[in-house]
């Protein structure tokens, strides 16, 4: 006789701790990163400058590549929805504290507000942008693994993150800062193009870390998703 008991959701040891890891880092990509214009001498390019967040976004997506290619498209896309949320409670919480009249002899509300004080339209494109931006990589992986039937694991993270990358730089910067004043129009391709090979680069350099972290939570999981029968909406959370 066939059993009508639902079956209990596959339970593994190490998806939370991922999924924590990938919202910290983007949280930190968002609060701690934008604040700051950094400025190093390279041999050959001489000083190049750059926003910090550039050194924490490309991390989200070595995470997003681990949950795809181990846990699946349906995992990742309930991660995402994560990121997303916390990002916009956030960002809430931050206009709200920011907004609060500052106590009297305190001095230090315009450095507090250039900190965390992002405009709505900021805010707006960085969650629009990332948003998609991972829900493109994640799709792209899941399929390529399925094409490659599981090979080549280095093609299919730096090709899901140059296409997920470059949609994120593409909606970002014209959302943001097109016609604001604060970015002149032209200067925003330019902007777009360095960022996208910045943060691709990241990816690349993390490879190494990627396989290792890839082969460990395989073994550990037991769990190796192809996304063969997958429905890609990105509108549920469900798995």
């Amino acid at each position: 006789m066939k059993s009508t008991e639902p079956r209990s959701p596959r339970q593994y040891r190490y998806l939370d701790l991922v999924m924590v890891a990938f919202v910290t880092v983007y949280l930190c990509s968002n609060l701690i990163g934008p604040a700051k214009p950094a400025a190093i001498d390279l041999p050959l390019f001489g000083t190049v400058t750059f926003g910090a967040g550039v050194l924490f976004f490309p991390i989200s997506y070595v995470f997003g590549d681990i949950l795809t290619e181990v846990y699946g498209y349906a995992r990742a896309r309930r991660v995402i929805w994560t990121g997303f949320a916390a990002m916009a409670f956030a960002s809430l919480m931050a206009f709200v504290v920011v907004s609060l009249p500052p106590a009297a002899g305190w001095t230090n509300q315009p450095a507090y507000e250039t900190v965390f004080g992002s405009t709505w339209r900021i805010v707006a494109a960085s969650l629009t942008a990332y948003c998609v931006g991972e829900f493109v990589n994640s799709f792209v992986l899941a399929k390529l693994k399925v094409l490659t039937e599981g090979r080549h694991l280095w093609m299919r993270t730096i090709g899901s993150t140059i296409f997920g990358e470059g949609v994120d730089s593409l909606l970002f910067y014209p959302l943001a800062f097109w016609n604001s004043g604060l970015i002149p129009n032209e200067l925003i391709p330019s902007l777009m193009l360095s960022q996208w090979l910045a943060k691709t680069a990241v990816e690349v350099f993390f490879t190494p870390v990627t396989y290792k972290l890839v082969a460990f939570l395989k073994r550990a999981e037991q769990e190796d998703f192809f996304d063969r029968d997958t429905d890609f909406t990105p509108f549920q959370i469900k798995t």
